[in-house]
Order: C-alpha cells, then structure tokens, then sequence
C-alpha cells in the first residue's frame, strides 16, 4: 500500500494552507473566519493538483516562501510534540509541574500544583492569542493515574479573573465539582483550594474550568486530560464493568483478555510499553472574539504536525518546530483524543489509508466502534483510538478533521511511519 500522499504534494499542500492561514491573519484583528476561507480556497485547490503550492499560490515561483520548506516556524515555547507524549503521573512528567506520590490513610494519592495565569501562546507562526491556562500552557498538563487512587490538586489562581477546576469524573462529593454554587465557588485572584476527586471510571477524561462566561472561561484554554488508567486486579474482579457483555456471559478466557488489555492501558505495567500513546486535544481559536473560529489545531499549533523540507524526491528534513508524528510502524499505537472545541458543534478525527478502534470515553476495554476511519465528538467528549500500520509500507499518511474548513484553518496532520 503506497502512502496516501507524496511527500512533495504533502509539503505544498501544508505551506500553502499555512501561508493563507497566516497571511488572513497578519495584522488584521478584524478579519473573520469566512475571509480566512476564502483566502484559502484557491491555495487548497491549487496545492492539491501540485500547481502554485511551493510559493503559496503568490506570483514569482520559489522567491515566494521558498520551494523545499513550509513558511515559518514556532517561537521557542509550548512544544506540541513533547505535550503529545508527556504525561504527568506524580512520579514524572513536566519539569515546571510540581508532583508527588504518597500513601495516605491506606489510599494511594497523586498530588499536583496547578496554576491558572493570564498569557500570550503562539496559535499559528506569528499569530499570537491572549489565553487563559493552566500552567501557562493549551491544553494544561495531562495528568495520568491509576482507577482507585486518589487525585489531589493543589489550584492556585493568578490569572485577573476568576477560575476553578471542574473534574469529569465520577465525583461522589459536591463540594470538590469545581463550580460556582459548590464548595469554594469560583477563586479570585491569588486564591488557593485544594480539590480531592476518586480517581474513577477508567477512561480518558476532561477537566476545565466552570467560571461564566464558560464558553469564554473554555475557548480561552482552560482545559486539560486526566487519564485513568484501569487497575487490572479490578478488571479480574469485575470483568462485567468493562464491556458490554452480562455477567453470565463472561468466560473465563474473555476476563483474562480484558485483563491483559487492562495492562496494555495502565502505566505501571511492561505491557504498557509495547504501545506508542499519543495526547491530542482538539481545539480552535477565535482570534477576533467574533464567536467563530479562525484557528483549528491539535494541541493547539495548527499545521505543528505538518511536515518540514523535501526535495521532491522522497527525501525530506523535519522543521525545528512544525515536522510529522514519528511513529514505529511494527508497534501499535494508542491516541487519547479529547475535543475542547467551543463555538463548533462538533469535531473529528479522520485517518488516510487506514481504519481504526475507537473506544468512546475510553471507559471499556472492548471497543465500541471497530474498523472506522471518522468518529465525530462534541465538545467534552473524548475517547481512545488505536491504530496499527504494521501491515503498511513506510510514509507519510495525513490525519485531519473531516470538517473540511478545520483542516484548512490548520487541524491537519500526518503520521510518519517508519
């Protein structure tokens, strides 16, 4: 099976999106999404029949942009590929996240510091957005833990406005749900709470902030994962919690298969190291607080998983900031997908030249789509996918949104399988 794209035409079409992207954007804080897209219309078309994408569709050939890299990079900063593979589990993680773990009363806790400020990220090269953000990233640190331990997080707002923490999780005490009418109620600047959450169901889940306006508090980029990893001696308890079969139709050879998946998910385990996993946060930028996006990224740097310089013969060269996820074609691999998108009803995932697993809130062990290649979120909604590219030969293959305005406004990327 050949890649889905060359990796010239792959090259113009990414330069080509990026450039009209940037330059619809570029001192103009009045221009609005619709003016984006039609900017980008001609430059789309063109780069995909392979004719004006290697100067962005300007006239003057290869003095444009130049003919063998895409147009500009990040500033030194948030980096989308190191987030993609961070995560944070008390024992490790983030250098500028303080966390620990310690037993306590007989439970396990993973303790954490996290801080909401007021600060400028890098959306497009060049494109600046005012977020508000956790840890003074988007999306804010993914914190990984294990089903039954419990989850304390130390929040500290030192942004001018006021924040909470709001956990999707399955929360049994209403004082620690992060919202105004409960426990604290929204912190003010320099305010301090302590929240406390089970650490259950297994799943990837969302935590943001619930401060009104939430739309603004959430388009902002006050939003990040927790990653419940299922603890497999419970799996072999409880088989029945998670799949879709009854009691009695569990046999022992499925238990001892959901357990061994169980150990697959779970951090603490060696099997755990035989998948690549992968964070992607789904998200968009409304640049002119118009209400509509004129940004889309995953994890937040649109186009950051485009590819960089290629001389048009198969041979190219990453970006310093802007380069394909490199992924080992004979392990599989596991993507956390969470979408954070406000304003769009809905997002997507849809992969090129192959089909995957989807678990829809990563809360079974047993998938509940199979063989797909487009799941569909609204925002909060998360789940887990898992491909496998053993059986393809080496390449790029691009991954995008399917609504096709996301992908051209930047949530377009690509696998590099090697």
């Amino acid at each position: 099976m050949s890649p889905s794209l060359d990796y010239e035409r792959a090259r113009e079409y990414t330069e080509a999106l990026e450039g009209r992207l940037v330059d619809a954007l570029d001192g103009d804080a009045g221009v609005s999404r619709r003016a984006v897209l039609g900017s980008l219309g001609l430059a789309g078309g063109a780069a995909l029949m392979g004719s004006g994408g290697a100067d962005g569709g300007h006239s003057g050939g290869e003095s444009g942009h130049g003919n063998f890299g895409a147009r500009g990079e990040f500033d030194e900063g948030f980096d989308a590929h190191e987030f993609l593979r961070t995560f944070n589990t008390g024992f490790d993680g983030q250098d500028n996240l303080t966390q620990e773990v310690f037993e306590e009363d007989g439970e396990r806790v993973r303790y954490f510091e996290l801080t909401a400020v007021d600060t400028t990220i890098e959306v497009a090269p060049g494109v600046e957005f005012e977020a508000w953000a956790y840890q003074g990233q988007v999306p804010g640190p993914t914190l990984r833990v294990t089903e039954g331990d419990r989850i304390r997080v130390k929040f500290t707002n030192g942004s001018r406005h006021a924040h909470t923490i709001h956990p999707h999780l399955k929360n049994l005490n209403p004082k620690m749900d992060g919202i105004p009418q409960n426990g604290p109620g929204v912190l003010e600047q320099g305010e301090s709470f302590t929240y406390e959450w089970k650490a259950q169901p297994a799943g990837v889940h969302f935590y943001h902030c619930h401060s009104l306006p939430l739309k603004a508090h959430i388009h902002r980029g006050l939003y990040g994962s927790i990653i419940v990893d299922p603890d497999p001696e419970r799996v072999r308890e409880q088989p029945e919690e998670y799949c879709d079969f009854h009691e009695s139709q569990i046999t022992p050879e499925l238990t001892e298969e959901l357990v061994a998946r169980a150990k697959s998910r779970n951090h603490e385990y060696d099997e755990n190291d035989e998948v690549q996993e992968l964070v992607m946060i789904m998200n968009g930028f409304d640049t002119n607080f118009d209400g509509g996006n004129e940004v889309y990224a995953a994890n937040t740097r649109a186009f950051a998983y485009g590819v960089g310089q290629t001389n048009g013969k198969g041979e190219w060269k990453p970006g310093e900031t802007k380069r394909p996820i490199q992924i080992d074609g004979q392990k599989p691999v596991r993507v956390y997908l969470v979408n954070a998108i406000e304003f769009d009803l809905i997002n997507s995932f849809h992969t090129h030249s192959q089909f995957f697993d989807y678990y829809d809130h990563g809360t079974t062990l047993l998938p509940t789509h199979q063989t797909v290649d487009t799941i569909m979120q609204c925002q909060a909604q998360r789940g887990i996918i898992e491909l496998d590219y053993s059986d393809h030969e080496p390449g790029l293959y691009m991954f995008h949104a399917h609504q096709s305005e996301f992908a051209e406004l930047g949530w377009m990327s690509f696998f590099e399988v090697v």
